[in-house]
């Protein structure tokens, strides 16, 4: 008879990564299948070793033309030889969207079903369900249900074999890339935000206490498309063509936990406020801090260099930014921006940042301590003058 177990992600110690990994260690499994609507990356490196011995027994079903399953993560699956199927609805209304994993062997199952997909926050983060269903397959009632679900998607693949197909090879996945319908995980796209403040208050909620796990660093993000003239860095080589950056928004940089100097808050007497955050690093590793920010994100502004002599090491510009915290918007703010050009200073030796914002009329929205340890992450639209969208969350 089956046995059921209840999993309650992020607010619970359980998550689904671990629930994943005791479901793919059933002895001596003889299927695995795996439905989701959506899988990255970072959500492969939870299962990606427990897989690996299993593929020949793996079959794969995963939604494509959703803007987030990627072609990363497809060439990755690839990779690992698992038998790996589209389903692609022909639709952006109708989304594939099942989260079914099951491992069985000859004498039991076990079954995850709910709403966790193949992502880093679907096997950590996210506040996820799903019930694990444990099936002895002598008892008639059990063995029915497995059965069910194996049919179910044998009969899907047979019933639409133009919307549900085998993706063959590297290639095969480049084409739907190139097709629109996997997306590219090196361009992180701005969050969509459709709701704005109706008034001037600030929302004060702070972020819910959840059991979370640190997320991997970026891979490899977007070249910026500056001028060569303008850049002193070649741009990296591509293994995959980008697509046209002006058409986005796309992350350019993404902070550390937000501290009281960012957000020009600070508690002791001693303390003066600066008004402005420094773009320093962040998780970025990538990138020389220095010269990041003026030379690649902020290049295409007009800098001017400040008439004092005594501040003549500095340069000027501004640049519109949409502000959104807590996926609200709060409008579009013209904030200023400092580059320190000096290159004979102790701080620029020890590799320090150049570059800061001023917070100016976006001050009442900065200025508040629920922010406090929250990430911030700056977009980009390659238009001319490039858009900026800032956003805490």
């Amino acid at each position: 008879m089956a046995k059921l177990e209840f999993i309650l992600q992020a607010v619970t110690t359980a998550n689904h990564a671990k629930a994943l990994q005791a479901l793919l260690a059933l002895p001596d499994p003889t299927e695995i299948l795996v439905s989701v609507a959506f899988v990255r990356e970072p959500g492969l490196d939870a299962v990606e070793s427990a897989i690996k011995p299993l593929a020949t027994k793996a079959k794969f079903f995963i939604g494509i033309r959703n803007d987030i399953t990627s072609i990363q993560a497809v060439k990755r699956l690839l990779a690992m030889k698992v038998k790996l199927y589209a389903v692609d609805t022909g639709s952006r209304h109708l989304i594939f969207h099942p989260k079914l994993y099951l491992a069985a062997s000859d004498s039991n199952a076990s079954v995850i079903i709910g709403s966790a997909n193949l992502t880093f926050g679907g096997l950590h983060n996210n506040i996820e369900v799903s019930t694990r269903v444990s099936l002895d397959l002598a008892n008639a009632a059990d063995k029915k249900f497995r059965e069910e679900v194996s049919s179910a998607f044998a009969d899907m693949l047979e019933s639409h074999p133009k919307h549900v197909f085998l993706i063959k090879d590297n290639r095969h996945a480049d084409e739907l890339f190139e097709s629109g319908r996997l997306a590219d995980e090196k361009v992180i796209p701005a969050p969509s935000v459709t709701s704005s403040a109706k008034k001037g208050d600030h929302d004060y909620l702070p972020r819910m206490k959840l059991h979370l796990s640190s997320r991997p660093r970026i891979k490899d993000p977007a070249v910026i498309a500056v001028p060569a003239t303008k850049s002193k860095k070649a741009a990296p080589p591509a293994s995959l063509p980008l697509p046209p950056l002006s058409a986005v928004k796309y992350l350019v940089w993404e902070s550390k936990p937000l501290t009281r100097r960012d957000l020009d808050i600070p508690t002791g007497k001693n303390t003066h406020r600066t008004y402005s955050m420094l773009f320093s690093q962040g998780i970025f590793h990538h990138v020389d801090q220095r010269s990041y920010f003026r030379e690649e994100v902020f290049s295409e502004l007009n800098w001017t260099k400040d008439s004092s002599p005594r501040t003549a090491h500095y340069e000027r510009a501004s640049a519109d930014f949409e502000l959104v915290i807590k996926n609200i918007s709060y409008g579009r703010f013209s904030l200023k921006l400092s580059h320190n050009t000096k290159t004979d200073t102790k701080s620029y030796k020890e590799k320090n940042s150049m570059t800061q914002v001023y917070w100016g009329d976006a001050s009442n929205y900065i200025r508040h301590d629920d922010l406090l340890k929250r990430t911030l992450y700056l977009y980009r639209k390659d238009t001319t003058p490039p858009e900026f969208t800032i956003e805490i969350d």
